[in-house]
C-alpha cells in the first residue's frame, strides 16, 4: 500500500494529466450511464403531492437507489 505523500502525488499526476485532456474528451468520461431500475423503466411519473411521491419512493424503488426515508 503506498504512503500518503505517495498517494497524494498519483493523484496529483491523474487531475494533471486529465486537466489536458480537450473539453470535449473530459465531458465524455465524466457521466457514467447506470441503469437505476424502476426509475428508469418509464419516461416520466408525477405526483399531486410529495407524500404521494414518497409513498410511492419506498413501495416501488430498492433500497439502494437511496429514495427510502431511512437506510
Amino acid at each position: 500500500m503506498p504512503a500518503d505523500d505517495e498517494l497524494v502525488g498519483q493523484w496529483e499526476a491523474d487531475f494533471a494529466a486529465a486537466a489536458r485532456r480537450p473539453l470535449r474528451q473530459r465531458f465524455r468520461y465524466s457521466f457514467i450511464r447506470t441503469y437505476k431500475p424502476v426509475l428508469d423503466d418509464s419516461p416520466y411519473r408525477s405526483f399531486d403531492t410529495t407524500a404521494a411521491y414518497r409513498a410511492w419512493c419506498e413501495a416501488n424503488l430498492p433500497r439502494w437507489l437511496g429514495y427510502a426515508r431511512t437506510l
